[in-house]
């Protein structure tokens, strides 16, 4: 079944690929859901299985009245990995799905191999998370609106129309409290770790290998020198980055996960001598 009760919510997910393959969990963003994983879900579940779920209050979830948020989030997927008898993944989060998925890995990190990051929610410059608490504000009062004048900013000229208005239409497909709620713990709430330097407070506590992609350089240099995460950037490109270059986004994701397991091959063939 596609559905899932889990603690306080109903999650809507997707299983696919061998059941004896390594799992890929893939997390979507803010106002979205798991439709962003099409254009990667038929190539990955070939060689994985592909756990993709609609985080609560987005998609075909259930909308609960509070708890929107991705420290909730991360227990819902803990809970639902449970309920699907799986031990460990490797964590693939987009945007607010990058914090849910780092929650994940430190507060459950025996769920967690590896993290991969997808132009993640966090690593805010201190003068560019100034802008979010009229972000907040807005949010609270015209969701709607707010959220539409946000995505626009998330694009370059060479962002496909119809991701934009794809995505468009998710967002007036959620909830206004939803997005309200996710925001504010996203980045001004108390807890908040979206903004420097409390990103890099939080994030020290993933012990596992982390692949972060980045459309800006600077946030890039900044995970990879604050915290060793390995980082590619895509130069140029929109915020959805791996749905406007699936082909390039797929091929780095193989090649990470693939060197993921040739090192954790060495370690076991080590700790065996």
């Amino acid at each position: 079944m596609p559905f899932a009760e889990v603690r306080d919510v109903r999650l809507f997910y997707t299983d696919d690929g061998p059941r004896d393959a390594d799992v890929l969990l893939l997390v979507h963003g803010m106002g979205a859901d798991s439709h962003d994983w099409v254009w990667h879900l038929p190539d990955l579940a070939g060689d994985f299985r592909v756990i993709a779920p609609d985080l609560r209050g987005h998609g075909y979830s259930s909308v609960p009245d509070k708890g929107n948020v991705p420290r909730e989030m991360a227990e819902d997927l803990a809970a639902l990995l449970g309920r699907l008898g799986v031990a460990r993944v490797v964590a693939v989060g987009h945007s607010l799905g990058g914090q849910v998925v780092s929650v994940l890995a430190v507060e459950h990190p025996e769920l967690v191999r590896g993290v991969v990051a997808v132009d993640p929610g966090y690593g805010l410059r201190e003068d560019i998370a100034a802008f979010m608490s009229g972000y907040a504000d807005g949010l609270r009062t015209n969701a709607h609106e707010t959220a539409l004048a946000m995505d626009s900013t998330l694009y370059t000229p060479a962002s496909p129309p119809s991701i934009k208005a794809w995505h468009e239409r998710k967002l007036l497909g959620t909830a206004p409290h939803v997005l309200a709620e996710v925001f504010a713990a996203l980045f001004v709430a108390d807890g908040q770790f979206g903004v420097r330097p409390q990103s890099a407070a939080y994030l020290a506590g993933r012990t596992q290998p982390v692949l972060s992609l980045w459309a800006d350089p600077e946030r890039a240099a900044w995970e990879r020198d604050a915290l060793g995460a390995e980082t590619h950037v895509f130069p140029g490109n929109g915020h959805r980055l791996h749905e406007e270059r699936p082909a390039e986004f797929l091929h780095v994701l193989r090649t990470w996960l693939a060197q993921l397991t040739r090192r954790e091959r060495r370690a076991a063939k080590a700790d065996k001598t």
